[in-house]
């Protein structure tokens, strides 16, 4: 919120400032992901977490420090670019890190309150941030955000492993030996054909594709759709995302704590199903009878439904993934999210120029239904592995 506020005050709101920003943002995904998750399998999981955030840190605290002597805000995209580098490093390490700090038996419950902390900083995030930002400033909201960097690199540093490391020093010669004689290339090449050769990672990243280019889809339509339907350009915006927080909240919770009795894939695909229906209402039901409410209640009803997928696939993924892979398969799983998200917001906002927004949305509602279907019905016949 401080960047697009900081953009909006020096531009006066610049579409291609605001693009650029995106852009910095997006980019380390593609170029630094595939060498992150070499790095994450590598080092330590817990001091690369919390040596990411003290960085981000530093780096965040430079841009209001700065901002008094630049002309243009190029230093500062270059200094996001590396934020969002280390991101890279750093969210990977974190879902990689479960498994190791958690029994096998609580890893759903686990990845159920990780999903929920990470709803309520989206609430916190939207429905403070952007008040306080408006009244203290940019600059502010820049001092605020390296404040919870510190904070969280603080309480990662607490966090103990479930099994202690035995100090095993031929094992540990060995090891180090071992990473010297392969090369990063190598390794990005062994993840690559570890991830397209489990047959579990590749039907996740599927779903996983087909659920962020649903997004990406939906995001760049939507939009414009509630603001004609709403007639309101950013305050019904930013309640009905705060809506879908707390349904993804909600769900989070709910499944965390019964979603162990049902099948993983199942659950994925039917909420795929319910997701798609839900998608449609919300377009029939907004096209026709334009109330905020009506909007709110479906889009709490949405996060409620999409956050069992969420948690599901990531359970997965590291009950699958052997634990000197998770790092690597963690980074590709991002760049499958980023990837389809972009594409599909590219080739929607196009779509969106010659049709009309409710056309869109009702086809991308569709085929997600249509998905959900098709992978239930393949699901049962060939009788997938539960994990």
């Amino acid at each position: 919120m401080a960047l697009f506020g900081l953009v909006y005050w020096r531009t006066g709101g610049s579409t291609l400032e605001n693009a650029k920003l995106i852009f910095f943002t997006v980019i380390p995904v593609f170029l630094i992901g595939p060498i992150a998750g070499v790095y994450v399998d590598r080092w330590d999981r817990r001091r690369t977490m919390y040596a990411c955030d003290l960085l981000r840190a530093v780096l965040i605290l430079i841009i209001p420090l700065i901002l008094p002597f630049i002309k243009n805000l190029m230093p500062v995209y270059l200094l996001i670019f590396i934020v969002f580098a280390l991101s890279r490093f750093f969210v990977p390490a974190k879902l990689s890190i479960i498994p190791e700090i958690v029994e096998t038996s609580d890893l759903l419950l686990a990845n159920s309150l990780i999903n929920i902390t990470g709803m309520i900083a989206t609430i916190m995030g939207f429905g403070v941030s952007g008040l306080l930002v408006e009244w203290l400033g940019a600059e502010s909201g820049f001092y605020l955000d390296a404040l919870s960097f510190l904070v969280s690199a603080s309480l990662i540093f607490l966090i103990t492993e479930k099994h202690a490391a035995s100090m095993d020093l031929r094992k540990m010669g060995r090891e180090i030996v071992e990473v010297i004689k392969k090369s990063v290339i190598q390794e990005i090449k062994d993840g690559a054909l570890y991830f397209i050769n489990n047959k579990d990672i590749r039907a996740v990243s599927g779903i996983i594709f087909i659920l962020s280019s649903a997004a990406g889809a939906v995001y760049v339509v939507m939009i414009v759709f509630i603001q004609k339907a709403l007639h309101s350009a950013t305050k019904d915006l930013g309640l009905l995302v705060m809506f879908i927080g707390i349904g993804l909240f909600l769900g989070s919770l709910i499944y965390g704590r019964f979603g162990s009795r049902v099948s993983r894939y199942r659950i994925i695909f039917v909420s795929l199903i319910l997701n798609g229906i839900i998608l449609l209402v919300f377009v029939t039901v907004l096209y026709h009878y334009p109330h905020f409410w009506s909007a709110a209640i479906l889009s709490l009803a949405m996060g409620f439904i999409v956050s069992p997928i969420l948690i599901a696939s990531n359970n997965i993924i590291q009950n699958v993934s052997a634990n000197n892979m998770l790092g690597k398969v963690f980074s590709s799983i991002e760049m499958v999210i980023h990837l389809g998200f972009l594409l599909f917001m590219l080739i929607a906002g196009i779509l969106a120029e010659k049709s009309s927004e409710s056309l869109i949305l009702i086809a991308v509602g569709s085929i997600v239904i249509l998905t959900g279907i098709i992978n239930l019905i393949c699901y049962r016949k060939i009788n997938w592995l539960d994990n």
